[in-house]
């Protein structure tokens, strides 16, 4: 039995690693070299309820290196380097998005995300420089099966936007793979994990909310699949 105390020492803990992680994004605000403009104000940081809610659940989860960024409303008309540069990422590689797979040729008894093994919906993360293979991700599937399932039985297909919606609780360009509705099994790109330095971008719940993460820790978190599923 857990005492009082210690329950409120881990509370403490959690809170504690919040708002430490709010103080070191506000310093990188302020050093960052587009807010030291004579021109401009002191950055005003606000934390949205999306943000707040994925940052207590990757807390919970163990996840201390990680940071939001909110980027204007056209931001996918922008070209990688403008992308990158507005994030700070490292590279137009550390890029990356969340798509969520529909496995179309599944039995007819397979109809949710029960068994990671052989689910009916995947969450695929891979670099927007990549170009995703879904045959990769198949045969990685017939593998993970020992052969038992016949591999006409694995057919990936992006999922339909309300159903991809209805699945992880986000819209087109705000999927995330963290604080799903739905506990969809996930898929890393092998090449994501091979980037340096290891922390990479992906969607962070809104349209105009991105997600800074640690790779060492996503996959600690997120406990994906690490599949060679891409190629340049």
């Amino acid at each position: 039995m857990i005492e009082p105390e210690m329950e409120e020492l881990t509370e403490l803990e959690r809170l504690q690693a919040q708002i430490l992680n709010r103080i070191a994004k506000l310093e990188l605000s302020i050093l960052s070299p587009s807010n030291n403009s004579p021109n401009n104000d002191l950055p005003t940081i606000t934390t949205t309820t999306t943000e707040a809610r994925l940052s207590a659940v990757l807390v919970d989860g163990g996840v201390k290196d990680f940071s939001f960024k909110r980027v204007p409303s056209d931001y996918y008309d922008w070209s990688f380097e403008s992308r990158r540069d507005i994030l700070g990422a490292a590279s137009i590689h550390h890029l990356c998005k969340s798509i969520v797979l529909v496995n179309t040729q599944a039995a007819s008894n397979i109809t949710d995300c029960s068994d990671r093994q052989n689910s009916k919906y995947y969450v695929v993360v891979v670099q927007y420089t990549a170009r995703f293979s879904a045959e990769a991700v198949k045969n990685f599937l017939y593998s993970l099966n020992n052969g038992k399932i016949p591999k006409k039985r694995f057919n990936l297909r992006l999922a339909p936007e309300e159903i991809s919606h209805k699945l992880t609780g986000y819209e087109h360009n705000g999927v995330t793979c963290v604080g799903m509705k739905t506990d969809i099994p996930v898929i890393l790109d092998e090449a994501i994990v091979k980037l340096r330095p290891d922390f990479f971008w992906l969607g962070g719940g809104d349209i105009d909310l991105k997600l800074g993460i640690n790779t060492s820790e996503f996959i600690n978190f997120a406990k994906p699949f690490i599949v060679n599923c891409s190629g340049s």
